[in-house]
């Protein structure tokens, strides 16, 4: 489970001075659903993900992740957690299978365990016809899934998603978005960051609308509708954020 109470982040600029990136969110996500985190580029969601994942320290307020404080627990929260950011993160001279064997070692997963999941996310994420190809040869949608499947190598129990979809072509973003709600049926918690409507619709149990570093809404699709009196999503979202259609 994922716990968020009054989050906040604050960067300080010495030309500008203080800006608030997040004010004060919070939600609950739980095992088994994908909650998502809905808002335009620059609405403060990544920097929400980047502290829950301990990367940034929050200015204040407090989460909890699979009941580890991100603060005072910081390394038994990266123990439980798969990040996959908006980069591939990988090393373009490894073939796929030796930048997992790679991360595997980094996890701390023995030989025998890390090929039998390198087995399994191979023929989860359809990578055996490029697993042995050097990075660099890899197309956006192949790298895409090989981050995936770095991102989850120790199974943890909750998973981010921070823009997974982005550039990707409708054949390889299906193969993610299945990937996700196969997460989801394991039981996972699963936070999933966007700002395309669609996927919105066909993936997230719940949502928080975030908007300038806050939290306007939160609840079901069907509870966002009845709230705004819209159907289509878009029109959902930008009532909720106040601005005219």
């Amino acid at each position: 489970m994922i716990e968020v109470s009054e989050l906040s982040k604050t960067f300080v600029d010495k030309k500008t001075g203080p800006k608030q990136a997040v004010d004060s969110v919070s939600f609950t996500a739980r095992p088994g659903e994908i909650f998502g985190l809905l808002g335009a580029n620059g609405a403060g969601k990544t920097t929400t993900l980047r502290m829950l994942a301990t990367i940034l320290t929050p200015t204040s307020g407090t989460a909890t992740i699979d009941g580890c404080d991100i603060v005072k627990d910081s390394q038994k929260v990266r123990e439980r957690l798969g990040y996959l950011t908006g980069s591939a993160g990988l090393y373009e001279r490894l073939t796929a299978r030796q930048a997992l064997c790679y991360f595997a070692e980094l996890y701390g997963i023995g030989e025998t365990a890390r090929n039998r999941r390198i087995s399994e996310l191979t023929e989860i994420l359809d990578l055996s016809e490029f697993i042995d190809r050097r990075c660099d040869k890899l197309s956006t949608g192949q790298k895409q899934r090989v981050s995936i499947a770095r991102s989850v190598l120790h199974d943890p129990p909750v998973l981010f998603f921070d823009e997974p979809t982005s550039g990707l072509d409708v054949m390889a973003a299906r193969t993610v978005v299945r990937f996700i709600r196969s997460c989801r049926d394991a039981g996972k918690t699963v936070l999933f960051s966007t700002h395309i409507m669609s996927e919105v619709e066909a993936l997230c149990d719940r949502i928080a609308v975030i908007h300038d570093g806050r939290k306007f809404a939160e609840g079901t699709l069907e509870q966002l509708r009845e709230r705004t009196g819209a159907q289509a999503f878009e029109t959902v979202f930008l009532r909720l954020i106040g601005v005219n259609e």
